[in-house]
Formats: structure tokens, sequence, C-alpha cells
């Protein structure tokens, strides 16, 4: 291998590393195992919930495997956070995903069981909140990342991933 091959091959992963967003910049273990790594989804929306298996909000899954499917050849991504923040969650990881795939589909991408709020919460919640200014107050709170990583619109659990609102900042969060 050439030094300047061997350069380039260097520099590419620094040059991947500095392009991510700095709200993305965290890893996160997956439901099934292993990591996500939220500076793959750098360039894409990134509608971000916290979940929760036994919640009135729960068939909100629906519309969220919904949009992914929708909306993923556009550019968006959706990550879910199984969260027993509010007490309404499955004990174990494996219960979370069986429970998700039987019931509902769900085929994004899952963290495992993470604190959304408080002193705890994961430092990928804590820079959410900093960035949108809320945190979650319920089961099914949504965010939104922006394509370029710099704007985040949060939603209530009463807003449902089909609804006007959503939809329309979503499309506004896509890449251009």
């Amino acid at each position: 291998m050439t030094p300047r091959l061997a350069l380039l091959c260097l520099a590419a992963p620094l040059a991947a590393l500095a392009a991510c967003p700095p709200l993305l910049n965290h890893q996160v273990p997956a439901l099934m195992g292993g990591k996500i790594n939220l500076c793959d989804y750098s360039g894409k929306a990134v509608v971000v919930v916290n979940t929760a298996s036994q919640c009135g909000f729960t068939p909100q899954y629906k519309g969220l495997q919904s949009v992914w499917k929708s909306y993923q050849a556009k550019g968006a991504v959706v990550v879910g956070f199984p969260s027993d923040d509010f007490n309404q969650e499955l004990a174990k990881d494996a219960e979370v995903a069986q429970f998700c795939e039987s019931n509902y589909g769900v085929s994004f991408p899952m963290a495992s069981r993470v604190h959304v709020r408080g002193s705890d919460a994961h430092p990928f919640y804590q820079a959410l909140a900093e960035a949108s200014g809320t945190t979650p107050k319920w089961n099914f709170y949504k965010y939104i990342i922006s394509a370029d990583g710099k704007t985040v619109t949060a939603f209530s659990s009463l807003t449902k991933p089909d609804s006007p609102d959503f939809i329309k900042a979503l499309n506004v969060a896509l890449p251009r």
C-alpha cells in the first residue's frame, strides 16, 4: 500500500466522524444486542421516541412502523427507546423485542431499555432535552431531529405519528 493510500484510508473514518452532528454523536445498546451508533443516521431525519409496552399510547407503534416504512427511502429513520421511567415497560429487553415484533411488526431500530429523564437519563436524552428545551413528559414523547442534526422538534405523547403536524415537521426535517 502506498503512503498516500494509507493516509486516505486513515482519513476516511476521521472525515466521517467529523461529519457527525454533536447531537447524534452517541452510541446506545441495541435491544437485541450490539450497539446503535446514532452517527450512522447523520444526514437523515431522525424520529426518536421513548416507548413502553404497557401504556395507553402503545398502539402508536403501528403509526411509527408506518412512518418508518413510508419515509425510510426518503431519508428518515425511526429509533425507539424503551423506558420504564413511567413504570409501564416490560422488565427484560427480550420481552420488549418479542412484544414489539409480535404485536406491531416493529422493524425500526430499537435501543435497549434506558432512562429518558432525570439525572439518570442516557446522555443522548440529556442532549435532546438541551437541544429541544423539553424532556419526555410520558411514554411515546417524540422528537424529530433534522437531517443536519441542528433542529429538534418535540411532540407530546398525544400527537400521533400520522398526525398532520407530525408529518409536516418530518417532511421539513428530511434531507434536501
